[in-house]
């Protein structure tokens, strides 16, 4: 299989941090924010108006007063039960808002549409004055926040990047934000170096994306080069993980050619339909020798990858049919091995936390459980 074509180029002289759950990634949004002295730019699938989202609303609000240029861009569905006072107050104190096909028919730029319903902007990603991007699968809601915060601590992942991929994450939001019917940037985001001397720094990043006609596929191009090249070992984690058939045939010839394929994926999800389909498609994996965990600590929602212990991507992207074929999606992707020891770490930490699928008994189960997934998985398109 031949590498995919690059939409971004690979950079060096970028430094990365793993952001594990809310406990760090929420407090180092909020801190990027707080530094911000030009721009801020925040697009965000699901952004709840419960305490973890007001707390975002007033920082944001905050440094639009100050001066700095904020702009806002959120989904229609992913934040379809926030309160619209919250945004109209954004807007009131300076902030720039944009919502991502609106499905309320009062809302401006309603289109009734296949489209409107289902492409839907599931990317997570900031951008500070063009120099910090922090980008993932976690959404600001108090599903995300840690529990001793009074939220509910869902297992996830965020990294963020100072170098020039901040510039490329930069550029995307632009360019979505301007089709989305934005107003021109103030300060459209330029390339800056990373701070010398910090740790952290990696040997080559980029960011992959899909989205409009054309750029669909680009996310699940990368992964299926990276796990038909794999030669040691390919560690998932994906909370949507219903695959399609290449990608499960990937999966099964790289455990039969004797990589290490090890994929976690939830024990309870919250969306429990999409377990099941998840599950109907076991059986396959498992009798090629892919190992199956289902993480019990939590509610998991990353959607991580590390290969061979070099390459590594954290992103907003799911293994299902509508991260594939219809939403806009991000990941960041990062090749080096020290970074790769760090998501190795935390993959294995995760693993103490979810046994084992065993074949055997998962042939035993019951025939009503059966019925349940084979009707999931033949609705996997509408999940």
């Amino acid at each position: 299989m031949t590498p995919p074509a690059a939409q971004e180029p690979w950079s060096s002289g970028n430094v990365v941090r793993i952001l594990s759950d809310g406990a760090e990634a929420l407090p180092a949004m909020l801190e990027a924010i707080d530094s911000a002295k030009k721009q801020v730019s925040l697009e965000m699938y699901w952004f709840a108006s419960d305490r973890t989202g007001t707390s975002f609303a007033d920082a944001l609000g905050r440094k639009a007063e100050s001066g700095v240029e904020v702009n806002l861009l959120y989904d229609g569905v992913g934040s379809f039960e926030s309160d619209e006072a919250m945004f109209d107050e954004l807007r009131g104190r300076g902030v720039r808002v944009v919502e991502f096909h609106p499905v309320s028919p009062w809302r401006t730029r309603f289109k009734w549409s296949w489209v409107t319903w289902n492409r839907r902007n599931h990317r997570k990603l900031l951008v500070v004055d063009g120099k910090t991007g922090i980008t993932g699968g976690l959404n600001l809601c108090d599903q995300s926040a840690p529990v001793e915060a009074g939220g509910q601590g869902w297992r996830d992942a965020m990294v963020e990047i100072a170098g020039p991929v901040a510039h490329q994450l930069g550029h995307l939001f632009e360019r979505t934000w301007r089709r989305a019917g934005g107003a021109p940037l103030r300060d459209p985001p330029v390339p800056a170096p990373a701070p010398e001397g910090t740790k952290g720094r990696v040997r080559g990043a980029r960011i992959v994306w899909s989205g409009w006609s054309g750029r669909r596929r680009t996310i699940r191009a990368n992964y299926l080069w990276r796990i038909s090249t794999a030669r040691k070992s390919i560690h998932l984690t994906n909370p949507y993980f219903v695959p399609d058939r290449t990608v499960v045939r990937e999966l099964r010839r790289a455990a039969r050619r004797g990589v290490d394929v090890r994929i976690l994926v939830p024990a309870a999800s919250d969306v429990p339909l999409v377990r099941y389909a998840s599950r109907a498609g076991y059986a396959r994996l498992l009798k090629d020798g892919v190992h199956v965990h289902e993480y019990a600590a939590a509610v998991l929602h990353a959607k991580t990858a590390v290969i061979d212990g070099d390459w590594s991507t954290v992103g907003s992207y799911n293994l299902d049919y509508r991260s594939w074929k219809l939403n806009l999606e991000l990941n960041a992707v990062i090749a080096d091995a020290d970074l790769g020891a760090r998501m190795e770490e935390r993959f294995a930490a995760d693993l103490t936390r979810a046994p084992e699928v065993d074949l055997r008994a998962f042939r035993m189960r019951p025939l009503s459980e059966r019925l349940v997934e084979r009707v999931a998985h033949a609705m996997r398109r509408w999940l």
